[in-house]
Formats: C-alpha cells, structure tokens, sequence
C-alpha cells in the first residue's frame, strides 16, 4: 500500500514503519483531547508530533477557519460537542499528516453541530492538499463530502466508484439501505427568489430549491432522496411541485418486500426513484421507458445541498 508515492508498508520488502511514523492524522467520534491542556495545548501537541520539515506555518490561519480563536485558553471540559470536534479538527492537520483519516466524525454531535462541523470538512477538502479518508454511515454525509466512494457489508467491499455513480446505483443503494437510498447531482445557481428559494441549472433542467448562503454562478451537490422522488408518464398538471424533470428509466431493482428502486437518466445525471412493485407494474416500467420525475422543493433539506 503506498501514499502519494511512498510505502505504508510493503511485506515483500520489509517495510513496516512505526504508527507514529506513517503521518496520519485522526480523527475520533469524539474529540479525544487532552483534559489536562488547554484548547493551545491541545494544538500544540498535534504541532510537536510533525516532522521540522513539513510543519505548517499556516497556524493562524487553521485557528481563524475553524473560528477557534476564542477557545485558546479553555480546558476541553468546558467545550461542547462541536466546539472539541473543531479542535481535535486542528490538532490533526498541525501535525501536518499526508493523510486523514475521519472515524464517524459527527456521529456524537446533534443536528445543529453537524451542520457547523460538515462544512468544514468541505473546506478541507477544497483547500487543502489533503487526502481524507471520510468513514461514515451517513449516505448524506457521503453525498456532501466524497469524491469516490468504497461501500463495505460484512467486511467485504459491495462497491466502489465516483460518488455519483455509486450512490445512484439501486443495488448499492439497497446495501446502504433503501430507506436512506438517494442520488447526487452537480446544480449552478441561477439566481435566488423573495420567497426563500433558488432556482439551480443541472443537465436536466431547472431544480427550484430551499436557498442557502451560495453566490450566483456556484456549483451544488445536490442530494435527492429517493422516497422523494415521484413519477408519472406524462408531464403532470395543475400540481403544487415545481420540479418536473423528463427522464428515461435505466434500470429496476425489486427488494425483498414490496418496493422497487428505479434508476433515471436525467440529462446527464441519474436519479433514484422509490415506489412500489405495484406501481412500477401499472406503469409498466422497464428500461428505455420515459417518464417524468416529480420531486417537491421542500422535501430536499438545506443539509443536503453543499
């Protein structure tokens, strides 16, 4: 196994470095800080554990983007959930490491101090010349964050790919669980409405969806559950959604029980729809078939475009 170049280990030749050699940062399901330093001594420690050579120099910088500045001189006792993960956060990148590795980074924090740590690791992704290991069974979390995807079941790889191909794929999607099952599409923003919503240009049209902070001209993941997408064969009328997108179904995948999974060519991007055997039956679905997706603005969550 090498990294960028260079052996993790290699059996046949006999390298075996030390763990506290391979440079890899990490970070925990919980921050895991010291409680016996202070939120800079926490830092500090990360920043001892890097080679002179490859030291950042960009402290500051790490400190002002995670909005830690504040923390410096508390004990991690007096943290939240969020705030230890921000900083457990720095103490891995100080350490300059040429990997991290993220266990289930969120898994302990509520809702509202997921969406405050999530776009950090976007950050990090965009900013830094970083690999990361991203470790979650959150397919939302996966959607936001990843450029390529390993699906593991029983300790055994199911799939793997571009993020958008594995996660549009029915029988991957029914390994991760077809109640979380959903697509990811690539949007640029149009423009924002009075109302709270943004109209977003994909390869097949125009999505009209709850607006975040994004500038015009910015591109989206966007993530699409697949409970939440509907269809019909002819363009519907006189409904309240306002996504209707044409599409041609690609593939079927029948579970155990009485739902079906149905993979969409939408412009250039897939979609997945989930109905019952029953509809699929009615409306005679099989591949090449057009329809029409219908998906409501509403139901696609602000925490799902990134």
């Amino acid at each position: 196994m090498r990294l960028n170049g260079e052996p993790l280990f290699d059996l046949s030749a006999g390298v075996w470095p030390a763990v506290h050699r391979r440079r890899i940062g990490y970070i925990f399901q919980e921050g895991r800080l010291f409680p016996h330093l202070s939120v800079a001594g926490n830092l500090d420690y990360g920043a001892r554990l890097a080679p002179k050579e490859a030291r950042r120099s960009d402290r500051d910088r790490i400190i002002e983007m995670l909005g830690i500045g504040p923390l410096l001189t508390r004990r991690p006792g007096t943290l939240s959930g969020g705030e230890k993960q921000r900083v457990a956060i720095g103490r891995a990148l100080l350490s300059a490491p040429r990997l991290l590795l993220a266990d289930e980074p969120l898994a302990s924090l509520d809702e509202a101090r997921k969406a405050e740590i999530l776009p950090l690791f976007e950050q990090l992704r965009d900013e830094f010349d970083l690999p990361i290991l991203y470790v979650s069974h959150a397919p939302a979390e996966v959607a936001r964050l990843a450029t390529s995807v390993v699906v593991m079941r029983e300790g055994r790889v199911a799939g793997c790919g571009p993020v958008a191909d594995v996660l549009s794929d029915p029988a991957i999607a029914a390994v991760m669980g077809v109640r979380e099952a959903g697509a990811l599409v690539i949007g640029r923003v149009l423009d924002h409405a009075a109302d709270g919503l943004m109209s977003v240009t994909i390869s097949g049209g125009t999505l009209h969806l709850p607006g975040i902070a994004a500038r015009q001209g910015a591109l989206l993941r966007i993530r699409i559950e697949a409970q939440d997408v509907m269809l019909a064969l002819k363009p519907p009328e006189a409904i309240s959604s306002l996504n209707v997108l044409p599409a041609v179904v690609e593939a079927l995948h029948e579970g155990q029980g009485p739902g079906c999974l149905v993979r969409l060519r939408v412009g250039e991007d897939a979609l997945l729809s989930r109905i019952t055997r029953r509809s699929a039956d009615a409306l005679k679905l099989t591949p090449g078939t057009a329809c029409h997706t219908v998906v409501k603005s509403v139901s696609v969550a602000p925490q799902d475009i990134g």
